[in-house]
């Protein structure tokens, strides 16, 4: 990992523009909506079309750029999100601005697909839990430090200078990328049929379904964390700012330690999850109108959430093997749909139930989730009644560790 560790550390310097692009826009609403003369539903607009694009375009494009040269198309992804943020920062009309959202969440789903896959690429087979971990690394960053502190540029200095910021950070990765990656042309050529070929197998189907279920899960409670700690636990607006702040920089040691986890047992880990996701959303349902006990949860609700993002990657990225990119691309366009449908129901729930209800949606979610990873895992036994055990194996070119 040595001469790689560079070019994975532009590759989480990248991730962490990414992130922050997509995000830090939904600290600064307010003064967009103004800015452009809108209606707060409209500059709502600017986020979830986001989160759209991505979920509906990610495959197709990874899919269109897979015989493409891999630094060129990281860096062409930075150059795009760097221009976004520069447009941003300029911009006055709202349809300029939605135009400019949409873009770079065509490019965003190939930028992670490419990235996860070249990590692995770059180093040892046997650290390829370790790569992943490493640029998912950049994602929790980006909400740990990146979200917040386009905020407060906004609040302090000006909207401008907040998406300036976001345009350095960008451009940052750019140089990073064409700094530190080789020429990496794409290797074998997967014919688009074999690459679309894992969509015909069902247990790539209870794979995706699993990462739904699971984003779902995560994301219908810490979507609403501000109004849940505000309405239910009582807790101020300075306190919330720095929950979530302490809420992301655990994230980030908690997501090398499941990478840690799945690295000494992968299918246990990937089974515990919606578990651990399940018991913690008890808790918060139990203590959550005690300030204290609340509090001090928050860690551990944290540290549970990180592990998210590399458990369902994975997961579906064992039954996609054979197209490691356009797997990627899957779980970065699925997961989108389960952050959709998680925050849908939240919403729904929070407004027919209350803040109260909320830690329930999570529950059910997570407990979906684990059935569907169980029908999975006895679809694999069915299919090897010799049980022959799970052996953790490095996945060579893949963004995963194989699951035989």
């Amino acid at each position: 990992m040595r001469r790689s560790a560079p070019a994975v550390l532009a590759l989480a310097v990248g991730v962490f523009g990414i992130i922050t692009t997509e995000m830090g826009i939904v600290g600064v609403l307010p003064q967009v909506a103004s800015r452009l003369h809108v209606s707060a539903a409209a500059a709502g607009l600017l986020v979830g079309s986001f989160a759209l694009v991505v979920a509906v375009s990610g495959p197709f494009m990874t899919l269109g750029a897979s015989r493409l040269d891999r630094r060129a198309v990281l860096a062409a992804a930075m150059g795009v999100f760097a221009v976004s943020n520069a447009v941003y920062a300029l911009s006055t009309h709202f349809a300029v601005m939605l135009a400019f959202r949409v873009v770079p969440a065509l490019v965003h789903p190939v930028f992670f697909s490419v990235a996860l896959a070249t990590a692995v690429r770059l180093g040892r087979p046997e650290d390829a839990t370790r790569a992943t971990a490493r640029v998912f690394a950049g994602i929790t960053a980006g909400f740990a430090f990146g979200v917040p502190f386009t905020s407060y540029l906004a609040d302090h200095f000006s909207l401008s200078v907040a998406f300036w910021f976001g345009a350095a950070v960008n451009l940052l990765g750019l140089i990073g990328v064409l700094r530190f990656l080789p020429a990496l042309p794409p290797g074998e050529r997967l014919s688009y049929g074999r690459q679309l070929g894992v969509l015909r197998r069902g247990r790539t189907w209870l794979s995706i379904a699993s990462v739904v279920l699971v984003f779902a899960a995560l994301f219908s409670v810490y979507g609403y964390f501000a109004e849940y700690l505000g309405a239910v636990t009582g807790v101020g607006g300075s306190r919330i700012s720095a929950l979530l702040m302490v809420f992301g920089v655990v994230m980030i040691f908690g997501n090398f330690a499941f990478a840690a986890l799945l690295r000494a047992g992968a299918v246990r880990t990937v089974l515990l999850f919606p578990v651990l996701c399940a018991a913690v959303y008890v808790l918060v349902y139990a203590f959550g109108a005690r300030v204290a006990p609340m509090i001090a949860l928050v860690p551990l609700w944290a540290a549970v959430h990180s592990g998210g993002l590399i458990v369902c990657q994975h997961w579906l990225g064992r039954d996609t093997q054979d197209a490691p990119e356009f797997g990627n691309s899957l779980f970065v366009s699925f997961s989108n749909l389960g952050i959709t449908a998680g925050t849908a129901v939240g919403g729904w729930v929070l407004a027919a139930l209350g803040g109260r209800s909320l830690p329930w949606v999570g529950v059910g979610f997570a407990l979906a989730a684990l059935a569907v990873v169980v029908l999975r895992l006895a679809l694999d036994r069915r299919a090897d009644p010799a049980g022959a055990g799970p052996g953790v194996v490095a996945a060579a070119n893949s963004g995963v560790m194989r699951v035989s």
